[in-house]
């Protein structure tokens, strides 16, 4: 019963959150929230699994598909959709899916995440298959649509994890690699917004991150497959460049004009002494990483 979950029930500290000065309110809430890191830090096992596995998925030619309903798959969307302009991959590479589709995101759609047909209509849709890594995404841990979706991805034979913020959650019996966030009661009652949409933001920035560090999307600590897009993303890129390689601003510049707008094969260009198509081939070779272009 809905009751009986950890993220329903009242918080004591809270029953007279209507009395509070301002001050109060954030005070409590922000003490609340500093919980959620250490709830996360109990499931790191289970989140390094899933990355693994999707770390080989993608590999294998799969994708990262999210799975959720309101804050839930709102959250999956946002992370999706920051993956190409941050990583350089292709949008079709990390799918958000949302119970009631992309107007969803904005206006809720009554009904859309009670259907446990409609998660498995939405993955039939976009071709789901046994190289994916289905990832549902619910704060109750109890969504029809979720379920329904884990359950059609395991049919399938891709690869299943699960968030929920309460513990034996329905969901994690669909998924092969389930990630219980117990982040408990909310200052506001039931709104799982707060502290249980904090939790499954930090989970899914470290999937994502990760996983991304584990194709080679990542130089050291530098985002080098960003994508200049615009003149703030252009001046970060050289920055990269130049924390990457030494050079001044100048060089930088002129590095990623040669490489024609593409970070990562400025940098191998100057570490590796080598012109465009030279860094490009080392980068092919070394299956994208830096690190291994630079040292052939």
């Amino acid at each position: 019963m809905l009751e009986k979950l950890g993220t329903e029930k009242r918080n004591e500290k809270s029953m007279d959150l209507d009395e509070r000065t301002t001050f109060e309110i954030l005070s409590l809430m922000n003490e609340e929230d500093r919980r959620v890191p250490e709830a996360i830090q109990k499931q790191l096992n289970e989140i390094s699994m899933l990355v693994d596995q999707t770390i080989e998925g993608i590999k294998n030619g799969g994708r990262l598909i999210y799975v959720g309903a309101g804050t839930s798959g709102r959250l999956g969307v946002l992370d999706a959709a920051e993956c190409p302009p941050t990583f350089g991959v292709d949008s079709s590479l990390v799918v958000g899916l949302i119970a009631g589709g992309e107007k969803a995101f904005i206006h809720a759609v009554e009904g859309a995440e009670d259907s446990l047909t409609l998660g498995e209509e939405d993955l039939k849709s976009i071709k789901l298959n046994k190289n994916d890594v289905v990832v549902g995404i619910a704060a109750s841990g109890r969504t029809p649509y979720v379920i329904g979706a884990l359950q059609y991805a395991k049919q399938v034979g891709a690869v299943t994890g699960s968030i929920a913020c309460n513990e034996s959650a329905p969901i994690s019996r669909e998924a092969k690699y389930p990630i219980e966030v117990a982040t408990e009661s909310e200052v506001l009652t039931g709104s799982t917004r707060l502290k249980a949409g904090t939790a499954q933001k930090l989970v899914l920035n470290m999937i994502s991150t990760a996983t991304m560090i584990g194709l080679g999307k990542v130089y050291k600590n530098l985002m080098v497959d960003l994508q200049p897009t615009n003149k703030k993303l252009r001046k970060r890129s050289q920055k990269i460049i130049m924390e990457a390689t030494g050079v001044d601003e100048t060089t930088a510049s002129n590095k990623l004009e040669e490489a024609n707008g593409t970070v990562k094969v400025a940098i191998v260009m100057i570490l590796a002494d080598c012109n465009q198509n030279e860094a490009k081939e080392k980068l092919e070779e070394a299956n994208g990483f830096v690190k291994h272009a630079i040292q052939e």
